[in-house]
């Protein structure tokens, strides 16, 4: 909501496992000053907060909104894939604000859906959303983000989750291979251990192990790279293995949160797929849900 008494600019954030972005609002809500810092190249929140002001020759500022890629609780925020940590209260004091407002991302990418316009969508798809029905919002990044909206009659209510660490669906038997390979790793098999950056790893390492060929030590951007270009059969089997089970865990959210009004992709890896991600199997995997699947497609 617009409100003429705040003072301008504002600083607004975007903080997850491996960037830091940030950039300055007015009074107008325009954005400028953008820029983005590997978050490995600070200690902490605050310091690349003042990196970030002096590299931009920022006013003196009175108030901040930073959303971040981890649960709010309470003052102390932990990340969950970064070693940051940080009193809400202490940084606030510490950058002379007024005002520290700290949410979690997927909260914060919520609450921006109604606002995007036609040109800022894609489908990937067919289907009509309803007004006003519940939404959803999935989005995978160096973690698994997960959230949605529901309507109260007068505002969009976000809803906070950690959906990303509930346990993996496979839906295969080629899935059901790799979910026991890593489940003897780690334990617990999330969608995000699948479906995030690092999981990516994770999930060539395991299909080296069970055809028995040698895992290269490659990155999430390497395994991308080659799998896009066609290079690399193991990492195309990755990417499809991801398209796939992403479809498995939308439709889920799509299901549990009846997400007649829409269910919506954020994170950083998507994007980078382009139209390999439109030819993907995401779309069949999204619908396939037995007596549910007429639901899922509508």
């Amino acid at each position: 909501m617009h409100d003429s008494t705040l003072e301008f600019p504002c600083l607004i954030g975007d903080v997850g496992g491996t960037n830091a972005r940030f950039a300055l609002v007015d009074e107008h809500r325009r954005i400028a000053a953008e820029r983005t810092l590997a978050g490995a190249d600070f200690a902490g929140l605050r310091t690349a907060i003042e990196a970030y002001l002096r590299e931009v020759d920022a006013p003196r500022l009175s108030r901040a909104a930073i959303a971040v890629a981890t649960p709010i609780t309470d003052d102390w925020v932990q990340f969950t894939n970064s070693p940051w940590s940080f009193s809400i209260e202490t940084t606030r004091r510490e950058l002379g604000l007024k005002q520290l407002r700290v949410l979690n991302d997927f909260t914060a990418l919520a609450l921006a859906l109604p606002q995007l316009g036609p040109d800022e969508r894609r489908a990937v798809g067919g289907g009509t959303a309803l007004a006003n029905a519940p939404i959803g919002l999935i989005g995978p990044g160096t973690g698994l983000g997960v959230s949605g909206l529901v309507w109260s009659g007068d505002r969009w209510i976000p809803l906070e989750t950690e959906g990303g660490h509930v346990t993996f669906s496979p839906a295969n038997e080629r899935e059901w291979a790799v979910s026991r390979i890593l489940q003897r790793r780690f334990g617990h098999v999330s969608p995000e251990r699948v479906l995030a950056g690092p999981g990516w790893v994770d999930v060539y390492t395991a299909l080296a192990e069970l055809d028995g060929w040698a895992a290269e030590d490659l990155t999430p951007g390497e395994i991308t790279r080659r799998a896009l270009a066609g290079t690399c059969p193991h990492c195309l089997e990755v990417q499809e293995i991801f398209c796939e089970a992403l479809g498995t865990a939308a439709g889920n959210l799509a299901i549990t949160l009846g997400a007649l009004g829409g269910v919506y992709i954020g994170g950083g890896i998507v994007p980078r797929l382009g139209e390999f991600f439109d030819r993907s199997a995401f779309r069949a995997r999204f619908e396939a849900k037995g007596r549910f699947s007429a639901y899922l497609a509508a």
